[in-house]
């Protein structure tokens, strides 16, 4: 992979995850708040008590973990040596399936975690993954 790899395709889909998280999460906030036993109301009262930067931490740190996943997911599909956007969409798919749901279900049993909340957070990161793997794909080398 080297020096050769696709930066703006590594980029582009780190966005793209991104943003699909974010509309994601939008459209089931109403459900995600109650798999972990939260009102609206308790939820809007703990962002408020963050300061500035903690209100802005996860969404960066997620970018990074997205931009993270989508290098490695190229060099995954890089090795496969396929740059398909079904190829692409595969990848992350499997790659979903044995490292992130297999994460996701286990720390969240551990800790308790009502399965709903594994649906929806395991969900988030196959659709991620799906979009990264499609436009890597779709970009190519």
């Amino acid at each position: 992979m080297g020096h050769n790899a696709n930066y703006l395709s590594i980029l582009i889909a780190a966005v793209g995850a991104w943003i699909f998280g974010g509309i994601y999460y939008t459209s089931l906030a109403k459900y995600w708040l109650a798999a972990q036993g939260k009102t609206v109301e308790q939820h809007k009262a703990e962002i408020a008590a963050r300061t500035g930067i903690g209100k802005a931490t996860p969404f960066v740190l997620t970018f990074v973990a997205e931009f993270i996943m989508a290098f490695v997911l190229y060099g995954i599909i890089f090795h496969v040596g396929v740059f398909t956007a079904t190829a692409g969409a595969i990848s992350g798919a499997v790659c979903w399936l044995g490292f992130v749901l297999t994460t996701v279900a286990s720390n969240n049993a551990f800790g308790s975690r009502r399965p709903m909340l594994t649906l929806i957070d395991s969900g988030a990161w196959l659709g991620a993954l799906v979009v990264m793997g499609v436009i890597l794909g779709s970009m190519g080398r």
